[in-house]
């Protein structure tokens, strides 16, 4: 198994540092209760008036018909691997506020915030997480009928961490390249735009 610990440079938890995406799952079923875990921990996400504008989507090898219904939407390069992982997910923005009709801006923040915590909380448990911008949109508002006012933001793979040599050789090696980030430096402001942050010097 590969390990992929963040490098930081500052402590953060121990779930922050395991979180990283594969293409290699398991084929181990994600246990009931783990599943609603991680559903739980993107339930209670931070969102602009708490409106909550997320929806997700799963579909478990368990139920094969549900499966391929969503695999078929993801692009062909993602569903090479993604397959193989026992749990996919499709995330909807809900496009405008309940509360008054007018359009949340901040719809996608939030359901990558949501989604966001649902990776942390995957790893807390030892399930990973890979998200997708790799799908094909209009197909998946005709499969799932989604209306007017919500838009698919995002695909989602979940499950056991599993053995790189069974991925094609190119996956392989997108499988072993190393995590990188940025340094603080080049994205922590302070005073004026691109100026970097006395703190992180």
């Amino acid at each position: 198994m590969i390990d992929k610990l963040a490098d930081n440079q500052h402590p953060i938890e121990d779930a922050q540092r395991k979180r990283w995406s594969p293409l290699a799952f398991s084929d181990r079923m994600v246990e009931t209760e783990k599943l609603l875990s991680v559903l739980e921990a993107a339930r209670w996400a931070a969102s602009s008036y708490n409106e909550q504008p997320w929806s997700f989507i799963i579909a478990t090898k368990e139920n094969s018909v549900e499966f391929e219904r969503l695999l078929s939407i993801l692009a062909e390069g993602n569903q090479e691997w993604a397959r193989n992982a026992p749990v996919l997910m499709l995330t909807v923005a809900k496009l405008h506020f309940e509360r008054n009709g007018v359009e949340n801006r901040h719809a996608f923040h939030d359901v990558g915030a949501s989604s966001a915590s649902l990776a942390i909380q995957a790893a807390a448990l030892d399930l990973f997480v890979h998200q997708m911008a790799g799908f094909d949109v209009p197909k998946a508002k005709e499969v799932y009928q989604i209306p007017t006012g919500y838009e698919p933001a995002s695909a989602i793979a979940l499950g056991y961490l599993g053995n790189a040599q069974t991925l094609s050789e190119s996956l392989q090696q997108r499988e072993q390249n190393p995590r990188t980030r940025k340094p603080l430096d080049k994205f922590v402001f302070s005073n004026t735009w691109n100026q970097t942050a006395p703190e992180v010097k």
